[in-house]
């Protein structure tokens, strides 16, 4: 009986703990989706605070303005022109005259022989462009109390409320991932209250036909813009191909909606549901064969099957699929309780540590919102566009804004996000084909600086820009890179063919300098160009990032040949290349050189630093194994400083993060969280009132290069080991995430510091292999049982580093020594679905 009695209180008591954990983890969780919450206590003054919803496919910036609301409305193939190409024939013929040019020092007429010969002469792109705007306007709403407008990014809803006439209304609103239709739900604590008028505009000089169906539909049918580069004198207009309709159905409850004018007015309505589909007759980049009108209307006629919460359910359901596979604690603050823009404000005078978490998950929902597999590829501006000519045609930038968009997708668990890039990589590694044999004679494939929804490889913009051949090279890495995360064989088989295709383009188009090395040339180091060069001439016969592009795209050519056991014959030839490749160099001012010639300046602020591209993105650069290079590159981030464009000042954050500097890191981040865009704010980067980011202008770019940098101060994966808390800040002394991955297909399901030291850290394998762990202090397993110390060089394939060649180093560098904090390096062996729970020692 006794026996019987301890069973049952011991299973009691069990069951009491239990459920007094699972209230603490539920309570924690509701406290941080607390935390996930953009809000304000005013309406959007311009597009630049309006809040972003999107599915992937459709796109919405809601403005919460009480009387006269603006929804200002995209879907992501409403691109101007059609299918077309911009190859220009002439290059080949050019490209001998261009190089010698180049050898002889002659820059300026390399310049002009190269804008004349290579760069296109039909097409410099098409313009992503905006929908239009829907436009509600509601009766005597113009006086109102209690205002209060919210993003919470934990569900991906929008809502607005106010109180106005003594009436409290409120807005709800979401683009569903399930059901492909933008909802919003109107009500009043009061019957009878709901009257406004519905109309759709699009910017002039766009033509567009505005009409309703029965009383209760509203469409706007129209194309896309016929589009000519204004460099181009000479060249047919691309004529706009994708047709589009965006149609509006109004459900009320009580009241009445009637069509007049082409308008719709909704009347004492105590309901009111909106459903708002947009389509294109989009099919892919060579066919818009498609049914406008049919898509537009069968994708509400489905949706309103549901009643309203079944669709919002859906869609949270949806989303939170990806977005709580991450979790972020780096504390709280008293200044949680301001407004979103007030908080951005301060940021860089208080410690407000909930805010950089909010910004790091801000970053995961723009990719979930902008990014979805089937879909078309997050561009500059992921999919939130208000204009029919944005700035740099919010196309896709391949010299570093298209990578960066990415950069979270692999280590922030959002794997399936990144398809969108892998697609649009394949495609191109189809039409760059015909460009490489055309314009220069040359095997596989190339792209220049700029794509768009066609697909386009030729060279636009001018040579200033567009003079660079390896916008392929550097987008190919992103293959490779999905593959070192998953180890999905079948998937590694599927993107093989670009791959090689990107490499065989490098090993013909490579031409011998007058050194003896093998160069890209002609080219540019992205944007940028010597000090001693005229105004606008950026070509050069070579650049350091070509050089690193090439022994990358080679390096992972090859591993991705040996590990699928084909090209014997190419794997000889590409490791030969790589042995004539030039090295990276330090120059006489001790920085990473730009440029084969010692050639840069110290005083040099420029926003690209695409020589630093070795250490990161890539992993050419390491503090354990090339001390002079690491040096090198963290006096050439001093050199060029800190506060920059929006973009330019979060890939700073993530090369910091990398030099294991999170101090510096966080000062980054403190210039990135700044408001601009007001009258009374600062100029130059930083960040708008609704958190994207301003070059400026917006660019989305800065956004996930904030969150992939986060990122790399708490868990890095690309230097032979899985590093945790690498570039700690002191002002997260103590913090907490769970769900970040590392290569080889680890996952850091949790992950917890206090003091700066890490006290817990639980890793699955999902594909089994020797996982190595580097910490800044001891740790052991969960049984107390001492972890084995690591003992040269990892075994694991996934954690094999490159073999760089050996830096040059100018005779007049005086590099200082790299101090480097004591770590702890184990090994651990690991069976596929195996978890390992490590604590402090």
């Amino acid at each position: 009986m006794k026996f019987v009695l301890s069973i049952f209180v011991f299973v009691v008591f069990g069951l009491v703990s239990c459920k007094t954990e699972d209230k603490e983890n539920s309570k924690a969780q509701e406290e941080e989706k607390d935390d996930l919450v953009l809000w304000y206590d005013a309406p959007a003054a311009d597009w630049n605070e309006a809040l972003p919803l999107g599915n992937g496919r459709l796109g919405a910036m809601v403005y919460g303005l009480p009387e006269h609301e603006n929804i200002q409305l995209n879907e992501s193939t409403l691109w101007a022109g059609g299918p077309h190409r911009n190859d220009n024939p002439d290059a080949k013929g050019a490209l001998s005259e261009i190089r010698t040019l180049l050898f002889d020092g002659k820059y300026k007429e390399a310049h002009n022989l190269a804008n004349n010969k290579i760069i296109s002469k039909t097409s410099h792109g098409m313009p992503y462009e905006t929908v239009g705007n829907l436009r509600l306007d509601f009766l005597n709403h113009g006086e109102y109390v209690n205002y209060h407008r919210a993003l919470d990014i934990a569900n991906a809803v929008n809502t607005t409320t106010y109180t106005s006439n003594g009436v409290e209304y409120k807005r709800e609103m979401f683009t569903s991932f399930t059901d492909q239709v933008i909802v919003m739900r109107l009500t009043a604590n009061k019957k009878g209250q709901l009257s406004f008028t519905a109309d759709m505009d699009r910017p002039e000089p766009a033509k567009v036909v505005v009409s309703t169906e029965g009383n209760d539909v509203l469409k706007m049918t129209g194309f896309g813009s016929d589009n000519l580069n204004k460099r181009l004198k000479n060249a047919a207009p691309i004529k706009g191909e994708v047709e589009f309709e965006s149609r509006v159905k109004i459900v009320n409850e009580g009241g009445s909606v009637s069509a007049t004018n082409n308008k719709l007015v909704v009347t004492n309505a105590d309901t009111v549901t909106l459903y708002i589909s947009i389509a294109t007759n989009f099919v892919n980049y060579h066919d818009v064969s498609a049914d406008a009108h049919k898509r537009a209307a069968d994708y509400i006629s489905k949706a309103e099957q549901k009643d309203y919460n079944e669709l919002l359910n859906d869609h949270s359901e949806f989303y939170q699929n990806y977005f709580n596979r991450v979790s972020l604690n780096l504390g709280s603050s008293e200044f949680e309780n301001k407004p979103t823009d007030v908080r951005i404000k301060e940021f860089s005078t208080v410690n407000d540590p909930s805010l950089a978490a909010l910004y790091f998950q801000f970053g995961r929902y723009l990719l979930i919102s902008s990014s979805q597999p089937g879909g078309q590829a997050a561009n500059l501006q992921g999919i939130w566009c208000k204009d029919l000519t944005p700035p740099w045609k919010s196309a896709y930038t391949v010299n570093i804004n298209t990578e960066m968009n990415y950069w979270p997708a692999e280590v922030t668990n959002l794997s399936e996000m990144h398809d969108p890039l892998i697609q649009l990589v394949k495609d191109i590694s189809v039409t760059g084909q015909e460009t490489a044999r055309v314009m220069y004679g040359a095997d596989g494939w190339v792209t220049h600086h700029n794509t768009d929804l066609w697909r386009i490889t030729g060279p636009v913009d001018g040579a200033t820009w567009g003079m660079w051949t390896t916008g392929g090279t550097w987008l190919a890495q992103h293959l490779w890179e999905k593959y070192m995360f998953s180890g999905d064989i079948e998937y590694l088989k599927s993107v093989y063919p670009a791959m090689k295709g990107a490499s065989e383009f490098c090993l013909s188009f490579l031409t011998e300098d007058p050194n003896g090395y093998l160069v890209i040339s002609p080219t540019i180091s992205p944007e940028h160009a010597p000090k001693d060069r005229p105004k606008s001439v950026n070509i050069v016969e070579s650049s350091a990032m070509d050089s690193q592009l090439v022994f990358d795209i080679l390096t992972k050519t090859i591993a991705a040949a040996k590990v699928l056991n084909v090209d014997a014959e190419l794997i000889k030839k590409m490791e030969i290349t790589l042995t004539k490749l030039p090295p990276m160099k330090v120059g006489q001012y001790n920085q990473l050189q730009e440029w084969m010639d010692d050639l840069d300046d110290p005083e040099d602020k420029h926003r690209h630093v695409s020589h630093l591209y070795g250490l990161y993105p890539s992993n050419l650069i390491s503090p354990y194994r090339h001390a002079e290079l690491f040096q090198a590159s963290k006096n050439t981030l001093i050199q060029r400083g800190d506060p920059s464009t929006g973009w330019s000042m979060n890939w700073k954050i993530n090369l910091w993060a990398r030099l294991l500097d999170g101090n510096h890191a966080y000062k980054l981040m403190g210039e990135q969280i700044k408001l601009v865009g007001r009258p009374d704010s600062p100029k130059g980067g930083g960040t708008y009132a609704n958190m994207l980011d301003a070059h400026p202008p917006f660019q989305i770019d800065g956004n996930f290069g904030f969150t992939s940098g986060l990122t790399e101060m708490l868990v890095q994966s690309h230097d032979e080991a899985i590093h945790l808390i690498p570039a700690l800040p002191d002002v997260w002394k103590d913090g907490k995430v769970k769900g970040l991955r590392a290569r080889g297909g680890f996952e850091v399901k949790e992950l917890e510091w206090e003091n700066g030291e890490v006290i817990k850290a639980v890793i699955t394998s999902t594909i089994g292999g020797d996982c190595r762990i580097r910490v800044y202090n001891e740790l052991q397993f969960e049984n107390e049982k001492d972890l084995v110390v690591a003992n040269g060089a990892n075994k694991n394939p996934f954690y094999k580093v490159p073999e760089i060649l050996k830096p040059l180093i100018s005779k007049s560098a005086n590099l200082d020594k790299v101090v480097l904090s004591p770590s702890y390096l184990y090994d651990i062996p690991t069976q596929k679905g195996e978890k390992i729970v490590l604590i402090k020692k």
